[in-house]
């Protein structure tokens, strides 16, 4: 199954999605008013019962999967790359935070920062939590995954390296591409076995890889996390990115204003963003 969060006349809904068609489930005001608010529901209503209207898929605007997360944790590199020596790999994931603001969603511009030019790409899962937990076993650990989406972690490298934390590259306003949609686990292949994931700019393979040769895994991510903060439903961990981006380039390669950025994970769909300039701001 298929979730998604979206507007349409400047109303925020979310529903489900079936080939060209949404079903709305819920608005502010409603019992159920966003997607995040259904994952926090226990026991969860029965869809039927929240069904509240249809629209054509190609009449809204889809935001960003959950667009207001407690807690967006993302992993930086994480992809073993070639014939490279396991024992070179971290010994454990190196982490960095983004905020709910900087996020966009399927179709949605991607911001080009006035301060910057040198805005990348990075393709990424990204596994949203759909039950409460804290001190989570891997073993346990996809009991509390409510779904998967596509993230383009777009960073602003040279804000990025202004200190060792890379806080200020990766929040950037309208930068974090999030979605199309929430697809549910039972829809999605085994992520051992190997999804395909690819990254496109202007049509180009930038970025190849699959799922089975993340170097920490999702379980391994979920209780790592868990571990030194709770993860409640509606949570995002985006999972890493492989080799391919803009700035292990020779020359290195940054995003222009109109450049066109896909990410694709099999099974998962494919997240599409045209590269804009900031707006002017007062």
């Amino acid at each position: 199954m298929k979730f998604v969060s979206f507007t349409i006349d400047g109303v925020a809904m979310w529903g489900t999605v079936k080939g060209d068609v949404i079903t709305a489930l819920g608005q502010a005001g409603s019992a159920v008013p966003s997607l995040r608010s259904y994952l926090d529901c226990d026991p969860r209503p029965k869809l039927s019962e929240l069904a509240c209207g249809t629209f054509a898929l190609g009449e809204v605007s889809l935001c960003p999967v959950i667009p207001k997360s407690d807690m967006i944790a993302l992993a930086a590199v994480n992809y073993r790359e070639g014939d490279v020596n396991p024992e070179s790999a971290p010994q454990f994931p190196v982490l960095f935070l983004r905020l709910s603001s900087s996020q966009i969603g399927h179709e949605a511009p991607l911001i080009q920062p006035r301060e910057s030019q040198k805005l990348d790409f990075e393709g990424e899962l990204a596994v949203i939590i759909g039950k409460a937990g804290r001190y989570i076993s891997r073993e346990n650990a996809y009991d509390h995954v409510a779904g998967y989406a596509v993230y383009n972690d777009a960073s602003v490298r040279d804000w990025q390296k202004h200190s060792h934390q890379f806080t200020a590259g990766k929040n950037f306003t309208g930068t974090g591409a999030f979605g199309p949609f929430m697809v549910t686990p039972d829809a999605v292949p085994a992520l051992e076995s190997g999804l395909a994931l690819t990254t496109k700019v202007n049509g180009e393979i930038k970025q190849s890889t699959d799922t089975s040769k993340m170097i920490f895994d999702v379980p391994y991510l979920i209780n790592y996390i868990s571990t030194f903060a709770p993860l409640a439903p509606g949570d995002v961990i985006v999972t890493g990115t492989c080799t391919g981006f803009g700035i292990t380039r020779n020359p290195p390669e940054f995003l222009r204003i109109g450049d066109v950025v896909e990410v694709e994970i099999d099974g998962i769909g494919r997240l599409r963003n045209t590269v804009q300039a900031a707006p002017d701001s007062n």
